[in-house]
Order: C-alpha cells, then sequence, then structure tokens
C-alpha cells in the first residue's frame, strides 16, 4: 500500500501521533471496548462484536471440510442460489463476480431484492431438482430472507414434495428462528454463523465462505493470505497497513474529504460493493460518516470538489487507472494505492478494510459496530405491511423538470447526490441511471452513488440516515408491478418493495433530509430516459 496524501498529510500525521499515544493497536487486538467508546451499554455491544479479528484462523481449521462438503453436491445439482441481504449477500456477490468458474463446482447467484421482476427471474434460471438454495441471514429475523426461505421452500415443495427440504442449506447464528426454521423444513444442512461478528464483517465466516466453498474456491488460499493480513495488522504504526489506512480514512473525513472514491480493476472490480455497507453502516452515525463512492468512472480533475479521497485497487501489471489517479493526485487529491495479485487477494482485502474501518471509528468517535438507525426504515416498512393498505405510490413523473431541478439545485459543496432505486437492479437499468449520476456529478462536482432497494437499506441506508445531512435523495420507484404472491401472508413482494420504498422515504423526510421520489411507468426503459433528459435540462437551467 503505497499513500499520497498532500493536503492531509498533517492530519495524518496527527492522527497517527493519537493512535500511538492511546496504543490502539494493541487495544483492539486486545478486544478493550473502551477505545471507542465510555458507555457501558455501548461497550457491552462493541465486546460481542470483535469476532472478525481472529475468525480467520478458526475457519482455517473447517476450510477442508467445507470444501469436501461443496464438492459432495457437484454430482447433485448444476448451480446454486444465495439468498439474503446486506452482509449474508455482499461478499458472496464480490466472489462470484470475481473468482473464475471452476470446473465441478457450482456456479452460484445472489438474490437480494424484493423487487418481483428479480424473484422470477431468479426461479425460472433455477430448477429446484438440479438447485441448491443458500438462505442466509445472521438474525434469522430478516424480513427479506425469511420471504425468500418461504417462497422458494413453497416452489421447490410443489416440484419435488418432501425431498424439497434436502435442496436447501441454510446459514444462521445459533439459536435464531431461522434454526428451528430450517429444522422443521428437514434442509440439507444449517450452518452456524458466529454470534460475535455482525453481518458486515462476517464475509470470512460462514456466511462468505459457504457460498465460495460451493463455487470451488480455494479457501485454504483466501485464508491464508487474510491471517497474513491481520498478522500485519498487529504491527507498530509504521509498520501496520490496517491502521496507516484507517488513519488515512479518518483524517481525510476530519479534513472534510470524507468521499472515498474507489477505482478497482478486475479481477475483483466489484470490491467497492462490499466496502460500501464496511464503512457506510460503521461509520454513518451521531451526525459523522465516510461515504463509500463505487463505480463512479473517473475523469478530469475539474469535476470534482475538495471533499474526496481517491483509493486504488489493482494488480501490479494492471495500471488502467493511473493516468487518471496521476492527474488526480497532481491536482492535490490524496490517494491511496493498494496492490493486489489475484482475486485470492479478496481474503487480505477484506480483513484490511475491516482493521481500517474500525480504526477510523475511533478517531471519529463513534461505534463502528451498530447501526442504529437501519432499524427505523425495517418498522416503518413493517408498520405499512401490517395496516393492511397498499403503500403510498404517489411522487413526480420522470420528466418533471421543476422537482427535479428544485432538488438538485440544492447540491453545494460537500454534498452527495444519491440515487435510490427500488426497480430491478439489470445491467439496462444500471447504465441509464449511472448516465444520470455523472451528469449530476460533472455539473454541480458532488460525489454520486447508486444504491438498489432493498439492498442499500442494509447497507449505505445507516449512513443516509445517522450521517450527516449532506445527502440528496433520488428515489426512483415503478408505479405499476406485477404481482407475486407469497403462500400463508396477506400481501406479496409487490407490496413488500413498495412498502420499503415508502418506509425508506419516510425515514428520510423523518430527518429533513432533501428527497424527490420519482415514479415510472410500467416501460421503465422509456421513464428512464425521460428521467435523463429532465436532470440534463434541470442541470442547464441551474448553471444559468
Amino acid at each position: 500500500m503505497k499513500l499520497a496524501l498532500g493536503p492531509i498529510g498533517p492530519a495524518f500525521e496527527e492522527a497517527g501521533g493519537r493512535l500511538k499515544r492511546e496504543k490502539a493497536v494493541d487495544r483492539i487486538w486486545d478486544e478493550d471496548a473502551s477505545l471507542w467508546k465510555a458507555d457501558e451499554a455501548a461497550q457491552k455491544n462493541i465486546q460481542s462484536s470483535l469476532g472478525w479479528l481472529t475468525v480467520a484462523g478458526r475457519m482455517a481449521d473447517e476450510a477442508d471440510e467445507l470444501m469436501q462438503f461443496a464438492g459432495s453436491l457437484a454430482e447433485d445439482a448444476d448451480r446454486a442460489l444465495v439468498m439474503g441481504m446486506g452482509g449474508s449477500s455482499l461478499a458472496p456477490l464480490v466472489f462470484s463476480e470475481s473468482f473464475p468458474a471452476v470446473e465441478g463446482a457450482l456456479p452460484i447467484e445472489v438474490l437480494d431484492s424484493t423487487d418481483p421482476e428479480e424473484i422470477r427471474r431468479a426461479a425460472s434460471r433455477h430448477d429446484p431438482a438440479r438447485t441448491i438454495y443458500v438462505v442466509s441471514s445472521k438474525s434469522g429475523t430478516t424480513l427479506e430472507p425469511n420471504l425468500f426461505f418461504d417462497a422458494f421452500y413453497d416452489m421447490a415443495t410443489a416440484s419435488l414434495g418432501e425431498k424439497a427440504g434436502s435442496r436447501f442449506l441454510v446459514i444462521t447464528d445459533p439459536g435464531s428462528a431461522m434454526e428451528t426454521e430450517a429444522a422443521k423444513r428437514g434442509v440439507r444442512r444449517t450452518f452456524a454463523g458466529d454470534p460475535r461478528i455482525g453481518g458486515r464483517y462476517s464475509a470470512l465466516s460462514a456466511f462468505g465462505l459457504v457460498p465460495a466453498a460451493l463455487m470451488g474456491v480455494d479457501l485454504r488460499a483466501l485464508l491464508s493470505r487474510a491471517e497474513k493480513a491481520a498478522k500485519a495488522c498487529r504491527a507498530a504504526f509504521e509498520d501496520n497497513p490496517g491502521a496507516r489506512l484507517g488513519a488515512a480514512l479518518g483524517a481525510a473525513a476530519l479534513s472534510g474529504r470524507d468521499k472515498v472514491t474507489f477505482a478497482v480493476t478486475p479481477p475483483i472490480g466489484r470490491f467497492g460493493l462490499w466496502t460500501e455497507q464496511l464503512i457506510a453502516e460503521s461509520t454513518g452515525k451521531e451526525g459523522k460518516g465516510i461515504l463509500p463512492v463505487e463505480r463512479e468512472d473517473l475523469a478530469d480533475p475539474s469535476r470534482y470538489g475538495s471533499d474526496r479521497f481517491f483509493v486504488s485497487i489493482a494488480r501490479d501489471d494492471d495500471a488502467a487507472f493511473e493516468p487518471a489517479l496521476a492527474a488526480l493526485e497532481a491536482a492535490g487529491n490524496p490517494r491511496a494505492a493498494l496492490k493486489i495479485s489475484d482475486a485470492a487477494d479478496l481474503g487480505a482485502q477484506m480483513f484490511l478494510w475491516e482493521f481500517a474501518t474500525a480504526v477510523a471509528g475511533f478517531l471519529l468517535g463513534i461505534n463502528p459496530f451498530d447501526q442504529p438507525n437501519v432499524q427505523e426504515a425495517k418498522d416503518l416498512t413493517n408498520a405499512v405491511l401490517a395496516s393492511g393498505k397498499p403503500p403510498a405510490g404517489e411522487g413526480s413523473a420522470p420528466g418533471d423538470e421543476r422537482a427535479l431541478s428544485e432538488l438538485l439545485s440544492s447540491l453545494g459543496p460537500g454534498d452527495y447526490f444519491a440515487i435510490t432505486a427500488y426497480i430491478p437492479s439489470s445491467e439496462e437499468n444500471e447504465r441509464a441511471l449511472q448516465r444520470i449520476r455523472l451528469l449530476v456529478r460533472d455539473a454541480r462536482k458532488v460525489a454520486t452513488t447508486i444504491g438498489f432497494g432493498p439492498r442499500f437499506q442494509h447497507s449505505t441506508g445507516q449512513l443516509h440516515k445517522g450521517g450527516p445531512d449532506t445527502g440528496v435523495f433520488l428515489q426512483v420507484t415503478a408505479g405499476e408491478r406485477e404481482s407475486l404472491p407469497i403462500k400463508g401472508r396477506p400481501w406479496g413482494f409487490k407490496t413488500v418493495i413498495d412498502a420499503q420504498a415508502a418506509g425508506d422515504l419516510q425515514a428520510l423526510r423523518s430527518r429533513g433530509r432533501r428527497a424527490l421520489r420519482v415514479v415510472l411507468p410500467r416501460d421503465h426503459a422509456r421513464g428512464l430516459a425521460d428521467l435523463e433528459a429532465a436532470v440534463a435540462s434541470a442541470l442547464r437551467t441551474a448553471a444559468r
């Protein structure tokens, strides 16, 4: 790792001095919760959240058995469908897009959307007789994985009868309601999570490793590199990559550069998707926070404000981003450059960023292991569902330039623009939203993000509500969706995702956040094209 910190150099030195005075590295490894908070209740939460520090070594003892079990499924299945949310889905998603296919292993697909179209699409691609379904939830009470379990178990039962349970694996913490339900349904196997690891720190536990094993990943290599990273993060500050990266993140945020912008090359090009949850949910609280910016194309320095910290992660032989990053560095933007050799280095990177996030949380004075504002949107969603009434669907039309102009004109220096999309996360939809975000970035010089709901509610949603009031939110949802019933429930997935969008918007507005809802017609492509044209026009008007 190389740091080129420019204007935040003095703040970094100050942060490093503080870490040394407070003996922060030793106290992290001693699991000293008082490093982060003096409050007794907060310390209890922290002490029950530090299992990630040593999980790689513990899981190394189980690696061979996990890989053997995964190999035993090859004759019985052609593919696997992993169903979860947040920490239960993001690591498997990154693994699935980073590691090459392995002959005799199961390619995995990840489902983390309640949109009826996405669920139908996943169901159509997976024959129950040849699929292993993996249902993943730490608490065992999260709405979405429980609904996925119900819906796909019902589909499998319709096809396979009493043999349906044999097609399912469950990953959940010991004693959870999902563990009990899994036993009732006769699932093939239940894997225990570690109760001392929070969801966003769980990539190197069963929640990440079971799906990785199914797709043929060499768990020994992945965990070996994680253990090497952990060893490096025990060193003194000057030689400790996790402490130094955390000091850089904290110093940047305290200096007003709280938008960490990732430039990541293959094979781990979607690594930023995992760090989004880790960083945003860990730091976005008490009016503070670090915003991770993923998949925002790099541009000329003139397109940015003075609130960025750039991070590149690339192979030694890949300099694709280097010209753009060199120009940004020359223009006075701090940056960190990390090198990897192959996808197995995800083990090292995941531990490194977990450690760095814990360090940054200390410097910001927050508890990086809780998520106090995530539950609010969940509660509002549940209230809508319990009411028995359809969620409110009012909002602006995609072409409403006046409403868009009012929203976009509120963007100022240090703000960020977040598109929260409750529509299918198809490549076509994502490309359209990418064009819109870059229009706003280039015109207003602000950081931009895209989150598909409800995935982002379990990720950046904490920062949206608990972080600084610098977010401007464009919620994109659908006015018409085909219904998809859920057996035994008075409502189906259409009502669920509409309720999640309504609850999220209500939570934002209850905090006075700047937010606009746009409702697309049934033809999403046409609606997004109208939205892009209206955003472009609104930005031109604001520039006059």
